[in-house]
């Protein structure tokens, strides 16, 4: 094998089981790596020097076709289901064997990096693309030169994107695979080009690892003040996480991926990897300006062939768009990564139903059942059969990627929240004075004013009156915001609508936790609505 690149570390790709391969490229820089990937014909650059890929079919994640070994060291921490599916550790290890036998007589891409700006991960991908090498560059922090030399990965990454699977031999579901063993600490990616699938398993494994050190992983953004006041915002997608985050008075940690450990929170990563759909210019401008940067990797966005302008607005490839750019690109960006415990944690929900409250303290007890619950709703048009408002619950905002289960991240989140004294919200982005079609979307200078005051502890005296059905404490006033949008019964037209609408959202929220109810503390259980 012949080895190029900067730093080469001393901890060889052979200790893998990756032999034989034709050139091996150590840490390249993001310029050497767009050189070597317009040479390979892997993409072209835009107009303003963007490199811009299309990952075929798989124009997202590929959940069916992952995969955790079932091995005597992680199985008993394993909540086994949809999400978890086991796959034997024979089978596993034949496909390691294909897969280091696809990577012989190849060129590979190795980028050494970490993952938490705080209890670091050192996490190693080794891929045959040269794009993909600058997505992990790009998206995963970057250690310095003495510690790339130095680096022995706690976890690798084998990425073959090309190389296909054949599942009556390999016991995949498709030809598509993402394989996760926590014993031999390797995950195995193929079949699927879309980059979002290394961002992902890398989630996944700290959602495994962090809460055995008592370490809680958050699918969140995160921003802190002059005086150090770090803020939480979960959130699914929709619900406002990013642009309510991304205060321009503030420091913004990171927007996705976070911790919380004994002494701080802390991102994971290097980079955000956000979606480029009809963004808009005016209303994101630091996203619009990193789209439009040298060094950023554009998937799926459509460009003018002759002029290299993009087209943002074109959804011709998939809606899922994406562009990774590193963190920097955002103009009030931490530098370290690094925040206190947080005053304020911010729970996102855009209620289609027009029935939650635009704001509203929750007890600890409730948090977690909000947290466990991870409710939003899609809205009529926004995927195809979608008539009428529709409820949608991902535990803990981030149901993909929990290796364990729901109520294991819970208690952590609950213990944390007391030991620190946290104030938590839950604000409704989503409809007030009846449901989609028939009432408004919630104001979005009335969600800032709400979030705002939260922030700075200016609701934290204000007394509250608990909600009929749901029981969370509404608060009797919140400074530029009208007392009548407190309350989202009196923006309804006709009260007994709105308690019929509030009591089907309270069924599918009690349906929904059933299957958590078993393993929930009792005061968690009682913590949801009341009907």
């Amino acid at each position: 094998m012949e080895h190029l690149g900067p730093v080469r570390s001393s901890h060889g790709i052979e200790n893998h089981g990756v032999v034989n391969a034709r050139r091996v490229y150590w840490n390249l820089s993001t310029t050497a790596l767009i050189e070597q990937a317009v040479s390979r014909g892997e993409g072209q650059l835009s107009a303003h020097g963007a490199f811009v890929v299309t990952t075929g079919k798989h124009t997202g994640r590929s959940p069916n076709d992952k995969f955790i070994v079932k091995e005597p060291s992680s199985e008993g921490r394993i909540d086994w289901g949809k999400v978890n599916r086991p796959f034997e550790a024979e089978m596993f290890d034949r496909m390691h064997a294909r897969v280091c036998a696809y990577f012989q007589g190849r060129d590979l891409f190795v980028q050494d990096a970490r993952a938490g700006a705080a209890h670091g991960l050192p996490i190693r991908v080794v891929t045959t693309n040269a794009w993909h090498s600058l997505f992990a560059r790009t998206m995963l922090l970057r250690p310095s030169r003495v510690e790339r030399q130095e680096a022995v990965p706690e976890f690798t990454v084998l990425h073959a994107p090309d190389f296909q699977a054949n599942p009556k031999q390999d016991g995949t579901n498709s030809e598509t695979f993402i394989l996760v063993n926590y014993a031999k600490k390797l995950v195995l990616i193929g079949g699927t080009q879309y980059a979002g699938e290394i961002k992902k398993s890398v989630f996944s494994l700290l959602n495994y690892l962090l809460p055995i050190r008592g370490i809680l992983p958050m699918h969140a953004s995160l921003n802190v003040g002059e005086s150090g006041d770090a803020t939480v915002f979960f959130g699914l997608s929709g619900t406002g996480k990013t642009t309510l985050s991304a205060d321009p008075e503030r420091t913004l940690i990171g927007d996705d991926e976070h911790g919380w450990s004994d002494d701080a929170t802390f991102n994971f990563e290097g980079g955000c990897y956000a979606k480029t759909i009809r963004l808009s210019e005016k209303a994101e401008p630091d996203i619009w300006n990193a789209v439009h940067s040298y060094g950023t990797v554009l998937e799926n966005v459509v460009m003018d062939p002759d002029t290299r302008e993009l087209d943002l607005d074109s959804d011709k490839l998939t809606e899922n768009t994406r562009a990774a750019y590193q963190l920097e690109r955002i103009r009030n960006a931490s530098q370290s990564g690094v925040a206190g415990h947080p005053n304020t944690i911010i729970m996102l929900t855009a209620d289609a139903y027009g029935v939650l409250p635009p704001i509203a303290r929750l007890t600890a007890e409730q948090a977690m059942y909000h947290f466990i619950s991870g409710y939003t709703a899609k809205v009529a048009g926004t995927e195809r059969g979608v008539t009428e408002p529709q409820a949608t619950f991902s535990a803990c905002f981030g149901a993909p990627f929990l290796p364990m289960h729901p109520t294991a991240y819970a208690k952590l989140l609950g213990e944390k929240i007391e030991k620190h004294n946290a104030q938590v919200w839950l604000v409704n982005t989503g409809w007030t004075g009846g449901p989609y079609g028939v009432g408004n979307r919630m104001a979005i200078r009335h969600t800032r004013a709400m979030v705002r005051a939260a922030i700075q502890g200016k609701l934290k005296d204000v007394a509250t009156k608990p909600h009929p059905v749901f029981n969370v404490g509404i608060p009797e006033g919140v400074p530029d915001v009208p007392g009548e949008v407190l309350d989202p019964r009196t923006t309804w037209k006709d009260g007994h609508a709105y308690d019929a609408q509030a009591k089907k959202l309270a069924t599918q929220f009690k349906s929904n936790f059933e299957q958590f109810s078993a393993e929930a503390d009792g005061g968690v259980r009682d913590a949801g609505p009341k009907a």
